[in-house]
């Protein structure tokens, strides 16, 4: 006799496995997707280095929106109001073509297949790796959402003015540690900021920045604020910025971090221990890394029957 409970229990057990992403998920049904996203992404990497740090920041972005449903590339229209607008995103965040690319050489190769929030998770490895960062088995089976939320991206994303409080907050939702926040951001060391963003630190004379650093990343950035100098850029990373290292740490204890939302993680707060460990240790930064982008990846996947297969990733067709 089948009990009631019984087929609860089998029903529970479908949807886990359903919902379950794997590395192994396009081998059958499209063997050849990672090597062709792979091809993509060193393609637009070797022609613009700086693209390794976008494609990671993308992937970090859509991921604390909704969780990884690649609704982050979707473009406003009478339905959709895009996250593209978000004050965390506008003029920031990029990297949009290069996947449209990779989504485009990937449906000649299996047409309706893959995701476009798993090549967006795939990027973001493949970035890490082709400036000498560490790469990580990705999990797949990632479905794309219809929808997005501007509402959602100007509060859950970090912004460069928060204290280390809120940052830990806005990680916290997600299911991520303080450590992952401080491991996460070390992606910074590839990173570029605006003017805009770090203008105030650099010329409010504080007690949290060398005068030095501050000096030197004057010359960058004008004081007067207008569009040309808002959008002027500076290496996160002064001394190797093309490169995946642990500099990024060591510069927050010399008081050099660029952002107010980077120094705040070496300021007499909580993180300061894990800042120090990794600014002597670049191993396990960069194994701790590779782990915190494994874990980001699984926020809120929509798997199984959930989402749909976009054609184009820019629209929910």
């Amino acid at each position: 006799m089948i009990t009631t409970s019984f087929v609860v229990t089998l029903v529970l057990l479908s949807t886990i496995c359903d919902a379950q992403l794997s590395s192994t998920f396009y081998d059958t049904t499209c063997p050849d997707a990672l090597t062709t996203i792979r091809t993509a992404i060193r393609t637009a990497v070797s022609k613009e280095r700086r693209m390794a740090a976008s494609l990671i920041r993308l992937h970090f972005h859509d991921c604390f929106v909704q969780g990884c449903d690649a609704s982050i590339l979707l473009n406003d229209s009478t339905t959709i109001e895009s996250e593209k607008t978000a004050l965390p995103n506008l003029n920031s965040v990029r990297g949009f073509q290069v996947i449209d690319n990779a989504k485009s050489q990937v449906e000649k190769v299996c047409p309706g297949v893959v995701s476009c929030a798993d090549i967006v998770a795939v990027a973001a490895r493949d970035a890490s790796f082709a400036v000498g960062g560490p790469s990580w088995t990705v999990k797949l089976g990632r479905r794309d959402s219809t929808t997005a939320s501007k509402t959602l991206a100007n509060n859950h994303l970090p912004l460069f003015t928060d204290d280390l409080q809120t940052l830990i907050s806005k990680f916290t939702i997600k299911d991520l540690t303080a450590k992952d926040m401080v491991t996460l951001s070390g992606a910074h060391t590839i990173g570029q900021a605006q003017c805009f963003t770090f203008r105030d630190r650099i010329y409010n004379n504080a007690s949290d920045i060398d005068a030095g650093f501050a000096s030197t990343r004057q010359r960058g950035c004008p004081s007067t604020s207008s569009t040309s100098n808002n959008q002027k850029l500076a290496a996160l990373d002064l001394v190797t910025p093309n490169s995946f290292d642990n500099n990024y740490f060591k510069n927050l204890i010399q008081k050099k971090g660029l952002l107010q939302s980077d120094q705040v993680l070496f300021s007499g707060g909580s993180t300061d221990s894990i800042v120090s460990q990794y600014s002597q240790n670049p191993t396990a930064f960069k194994s701790d890394f590779a782990a915190a982008m494994i874990k980001m990846g699984d926020i809120q996947p929509l798997t199984g029957s959930a989402g749909i297969i976009r054609s184009i990733c820019s629209a929910p067709n």
